[in-house]
């Protein structure tokens, strides 16, 4: 007996067939590793994250050797966040020349000229109100928030940042990024903009990590609506214009959707940035033996990539570059 239907089995029948007709691939050029570095004199000083394990808050020395280890292993892009040693409301320790972000960067370069280093660009780890501005009645100023974030991102870059990232999701922030490294002879400097960055509760144990949860309120007004998915492309396209180079959506998993929109509808590289909750998750049903850690964070890079990400930040960047080097 003959039947005439689709035999899709043929091409799935060995795992050579398999990787032949591989439609979507990982490597370490698809990967940012997140950093979290803590101001301290203890050079010793390496704090795992208690919401997030096999994440820690580490000393400049303790980041130096764990990125000496990603490297050895196939690292080849990293974004840091700060903690300082003081707060205050301005957040003057986000730009300040000798500050903690500032002092990493100078450090990377020196040992690693070709990794690239990107920053995080926010003032909510620096201000002691935890916010992502500056703050007056309990209300985010936005237009007075703009020259700190600039003067930021400035500082970053003759720090000798590869890259700079706001994340802080205040309105015309990316143009004035732009505007202030233009001026100063970092013309060339790439900008990857957080551009659709949502209110999310998947942001919870990255706040334990940055020490960086608001005092009072959320961060509603300024970031955005999981609801809504035209109004993502509306911030990614104000982006565009004002200059950026990339465009991030964060969260990542549970805003497929809102990847492949942005891929759709721009011709700019897409990030994703798979969050501390998305994280976290994976590694607590991973511990309780629920799920295969391994299997299912490659399945969920791969399907973020399947959306139409170009690059993704992950804090399985260590691990999936270790998985890369052994194959």
């Amino acid at each position: 007996m003959v039947f005439d239907f689709h035999r899709g089995r043929r091409l799935r029948r060995t795992p050579v067939i398999r990787d032949l007709i591989r439609e979507t691939t990982l490597s370490a050029n698809d990967l940012m590793m997140p950093y979290f570095v803590y101001e301290t004199d203890d050079e010793n000083f390496k704090k795992e994250v208690s919401s997030m394990p096999g994440q820690f808050q580490l000393s400049l020395k303790q980041l130096e050797i764990k990125v000496e280890e990603a490297v050895a292993n196939g690292l080849k892009s990293l974004i840091l966040f700060g903690i300082p040693a003081e707060k205050d409301p301005a957040g003057s320790q986000a730009y300040a020349e000798d500050g903690i972000v500032q002092q990493a960067v100078r450090m990377l370069k020196k040992r690693w000229p070709e990794l690239l280093v990107c920053t995080d660009v926010c003032l909510c780890e620096f201000t002691s109100h935890g916010h992502c501005g500056l703050v007056k009645d309990e209300i985010i100023l936005n237009d007075a928030t703009l020259e700190l974030l600039a003067k930021t991102a400035l500082s970053h870059a003759k720090a000798g940042a590869d890259m700079v990232a706001p994340s802080d999701m205040m309105d015309g922030r990316v143009a004035a990024i732009r505007e202030i490294l233009d001026e100063n002879g970092f013309a060339e400097l790439p900008l990857m903009s957080y551009a659709v960055k949502y209110a999310s509760a998947y942001y919870g144990p990255f706040r334990e990590a940055a020490e960086g949860a608001p005092q009072f309120g959320d961060r509603k007004t300024y970031q955005m609506d999981p609801a809504n998915a035209r109004e993502g492309l509306r911030e990614a396209a104000a982006d565009v214009i004002e200059g950026a180079d990339i465009l991030m959506v964060k969260p990542a998993g549970p805003y497929m959707d809102i990847i492949r929109q942005t891929r759709d509808n721009f011709d700019l590289p897409v990030a994703a940035y798979q969050v501390s909750g998305e994280y976290s998750m994976i590694k607590a049903a991973a511990l309780n033996g629920w799920v295969d850690e391994e299997s299912v964070v490659w399945e969920s890079l791969i399907g973020l990539k399947r959306a139409g990400a170009d690059l993704i930040l992950t804090y399985f960047t260590e691990d999936v570059l270790k998985r890369l080097k052994e194959k």
